[in-house]
């Protein structure tokens, strides 16, 4: 097997020089609205694993980047606040045979965190890739929760552009009676 980074042989998704040298997560701190959203790439430093999720390598690429950002964290997360806490991905629907927001939110399972898959759906399935933000307003995403009340929940989701989803996602769920604590991305596309 291949480093999926520089090519040298590896056992593992990512070599160890890679992971160090090269994916070592600087997180950043975005504040859209009343939610804060922590990032721990800049879009541009990760753009080419980040477009792997319509690939059949996407799978592997996207649990690596999960166990390297987000596992971690919610570790830490979890030994310096006790309460219960779930995660909700941002639409997990199934495409090229997995969801790659699914492995984010995934790797963050432990005792005191509950991970709410397919809770969060977007009715609308319009593709914002490549999108305006006037676009984006123009046609929501129009989320449905269908998940736990009176919960307090991390949003998860791949990609931070305008904070436009992740808006939409906040304000479904606190209308649905769910505390919303912040949100993770892989990466901010705020450059």
């Amino acid at each position: 097997m291949r480093c999926m980074s520089c090519q040298c042989l590896s056992f593992r998704t990512f070599c160890k020089n890679c992971e160090t040298n090269l994916l070592a997560p600087s997180v950043t701190k975005r504040t859209i609205g009343t939610l804060d959203v922590y990032s721990f790439y800049k879009y541009s430093t990760i753009e080419n694993l980040l477009l792997a999720k319509h690939t059949p390598q996407g799978y592997r690429i996207f649990k690596a980047l999960a166990d390297i950002t987000l596992k971690p964290f919610i570790q830490q997360f979890t030994t310096t606040d006790p309460r219960e806490i779930s995660i909700v991905g941002i639409d997990e629907k199934v495409k090229n045979g997995y969801s790659h927001v699914a492995l984010l939110t995934h790797a963050m399972k432990s005792k005191s965190v509950n991970i709410l898959h397919s809770s969060l759906l977007a009715s609308n399935e319009i593709k914002y890739s490549g999108q305006s933000l006037q676009y984006r307003i123009m046609h929501p995403r129009d989320f449905v929760y269908k998940g736990k009340k009176d919960i307090d929940v991390i949003l998860v989701d791949d990609i931070i552009t305008t904070g436009g989803t992740l808006q939409q996602a906040q304000s479904v769920l606190i209308q649905s009676g769910v505390k919303v604590l912040f949100a993770l991305t892989l990466a901010d596309a705020k450059e």
